[in-house]
C-alpha cells in the first residue's frame, strides 16, 4: 500500500505522521486490503479545507475531516479497473486546527485525534458511510475497535 503524505501547514510532526501510517496499514490489513492500493493524507489549514467543504459539500465552514473516494462510482457510471497499475482509494484532507481544537476538547491527545480523523477518512475510502443511524453505529463501532486494537483507546 503507497500513502502520500502532504503537510501544507509544515507543523505536523515526522512521529504524528508515522504513528497514522501505522495505523492505516493496522486498519488496512484489517480490512483486507490489497497491497496495489495507494492513497494520499493531506493536512491542511481551516481555510483550506472551509474552501474544499464549500465546493464539494456546500458546507461554508470548516470541518475536521474531508474524504475524496475515488472507488465510488456515481450514478450512471462503471467501475474501470486497470490490474497492471495500482488502485487509487483517494485522498483524505485532514484540518491540523481542528484537530487541535478537538484534541483539547475532547481531552485526548493531538496524536490521538490524528489518528481518529485518518482512520475515520480511510473508512469512508472504503465506503464506509454515516448517512444513517445504523451505518453511523457501525462505522463508529468499527473506528473505536481498530483505534481500542491498534493500542489508541480513549483512556
Amino acid at each position: 500500500m503507497q500513502i502520500d503524505y502532504h503537510d501544507d501547514t509544515n507543523t505536523v510532526k515526522d512521529d504524528y505522521i508515522d504513528l497514522i501510517d501505522q495505523l492505516i496499514r493496522f486498519a488496512a490489513k484489517k480490512e483486507a486490503i490489497q497491497s496495489e492500493m495507494e492513497m494520499s493524507i493531506n493536512f491542511v489549514d481551516n481555510e483550506m479545507i472551509q474552501e474544499l467543504n464549500r465546493n464539494y459539500r456546500q458546507l461554508d465552514k470548516p470541518t475536521d475531516v474531508l474524504s475524496f473516494p475515488l472507488l465510488e462510482e456515481g450514478k450512471g457510471e462503471v467501475a474501470v479497473f486497470n490490474e497492471e497499475l495500482p488502485i487509487s482509494l483517494g485522498d483524505i484532507v485532514i484540518s491540523v486546527e481542528k484537530a487541535k481544537e478537538q484534541a483539547a476538547e475532547y481531552d485526548h491527545s493531538l496524536e490521538r485525534e490524528f489518528s481518529f480523523l485518518a482512520l475515520h477518512g480511510f473508512l469512508h475510502l472504503l465506503g464506509y458511510d454515516h448517512m444513517n443511524e445504523e451505518d453511523e453505529k457501525a462505522m463508529f463501532k468499527k473506528q473505536e475497535d481498530i483505534l481500542h486494537e491498534f493500542g489508541l483507546s480513549r483512556d
